[in-house]
């Protein structure tokens, strides 16, 4: 049973717009799925051998069909780009084509971009509204035009958050045993590790080393760790790898959606702080970083260090796919004093909040401190004043502090 997506309605209004919209994400993450909904017909490249040669041969064929027509896994044959493109030329209409892939082709590949004709949707793996174990009764669109309602405790328990990092937010795993879950994120890794990264480019890469690199980002999730440091932290007891080549790896992985970069955010500030620019690392789910650790819910709530900085990863999935539905963008600060923010949001009109991210009510306190130290930071003259300010926290109560820091629980977030 198909489960909707939040970024359903932004599929539709994207094919009332344009020609072709190209939904791209990591391999399993619902594409095909969600275009099922709208297509009228289909071709899957991935597993039609006909097809593939029909494109080789005469692309004009494999477009012909009932509109939407769907693409599946388009950049296995990614000359077929440009005939699209001249298709939508032709017919003239709007909502012809639904492209999906699960890897970006060279940049060679798209040089003719498509602008004004096909458009692209990022679609993520599953947050918690979507897959049920959110509320959503605290919208982050509403928070955005400063407008935040108190809440009673969604029940969601450590417990069962700590199950769904392991599980992560995948459509086909979502009613699977901890133990299932956990098997499918190693065989996916391992997938990634011998076989996609290769077809992606055809380049060979050693899966040992590549292995290894996803093993230290997993180590290292949710902070600012530099190429050159998991090069080193790769390499162990034997030899630092090259930082050139792990920076390929980590081009390699980024190009097959399986790592999102947070980028720094830049204000306008009135200290005279200096920003730092480096990006924080993500998986695409943080099921990835568990799976890659070969982890438990046990070993992790023994570790609350790493599970706090997971948990946070798994906010940020999240908060991904409630931006993105809010026009919105997520980033993370950080200056040369220490100062640091988890969570930029900020909204193509302009608007913006901050938020932190605990896993403990405990350290509430700490980070509302914190937030407003950043606040008198930033010159508001020219950002505006942040229309959120909050702590987004594991369990409890959702409701507004006399200081005007909001207290969001993960299990009542939604978009």
């Amino acid at each position: 049973m198909y489960k909707e997506r939040i970024a359903d309605k932004e599929l539709l209004s994207r094919l009332d717009a344009r020609g072709a919209v190209v939904i791209e994400g990591a391999k399993a993450c619902g594409k095909t799925a969600m275009a099922r909904q709208i297509a009228q017909s289909e071709v899957l490249l991935d597993v039609d051998e006909n097809a593939r040669l029909a494109v080789k041969i005469d692309p004009a064929i494999v477009l012909e069909g009932a509109t939407p027509r769907l693409l599946d896994e388009w950049q296995i044959e990614p000359d077929i780009w440009n005939h699209i493109r001249r298709c939508i030329d032709e017919r003239q209409k709007p909502g012809q084509f639904i492209l999906t892939g699960s890897a970006v082709p060279a940049d060679e590949i798209t040089r003719h971009t498509g602008a004004g004709r096909i458009s692209r949707l990022h679609l993520r793996t599953m947050s918690l509204y979507e897959s049920g174990h959110s509320n959503g009764e605290l919208s982050l669109s509403r928070m955005l035009h400063a407008d935040f309602s108190s809440c009673t405790d969604p029940g969601l328990e450590i417990g069962e958050i700590v199950e769904r990092i392991c599980i992560g937010g995948w459509p086909g795993n979502l009613q699977y045993s901890v133990k299932a879950g956990l098997q499918a994120q190693r065989d996916y890794l391992e997938e990634i590790q011998r076989l996609d990264i290769i077809r992606i480019d055809q380049i060979r890469r050693d899966p040992n080393n590549v292995a290894r690199v996803i093993r230290s980002l997993a180590r290292n999730v949710a902070t600012m760790v530099s190429a050159r440091t998991l090069a080193a932290d790769a390499g162990g007891a034997d030899k630092p790898l090259d930082d050139n080549t792990v920076r390929d790896y980590l081009n390699a992985l980024a190009r097959l959606m399986i790592i999102e970069d947070q980028p720094a955010w830049a204000p306008h500030l009135r200290s005279r702080s200096i920003l730092r620019t480096s990006p924080k690392r993500h998986f695409v789910d943080p099921s990835l970083a568990v799976a890659a650790l070969r982890a438990s819910p046990t070993s992790l709530m023994k570790d609350l260090n790493l599970l706090g900085l997971l948990f946070e990863s798994m906010v940020v999935r999240d908060l991904r796919v409630y931006a993105q539905s809010a026009d919105a963008q997520i980033s993370h600060y950080r200056d040369n004093t220490g100062l640091e923010v988890d969570i930029i949001i900020e909204t193509a009109e302009g608007r913006w909040g901050a938020l932190e991210v605990k896993l403990g009510t405990g350290q509430i306190d700490e980070a509302a401190t914190n937030l407003l130290r950043f606040q008198n930071r930033i010159d508001t003259s020219k950002c505006g004043e942040p229309s959120v300010l909050g702590v987004i926290v594991a369990s409890g109560f959702g409701y507004q502090r006399e200081d005007g820091i909001m207290v969001i629980p993960i299990g009542s977030l939604g978009p």
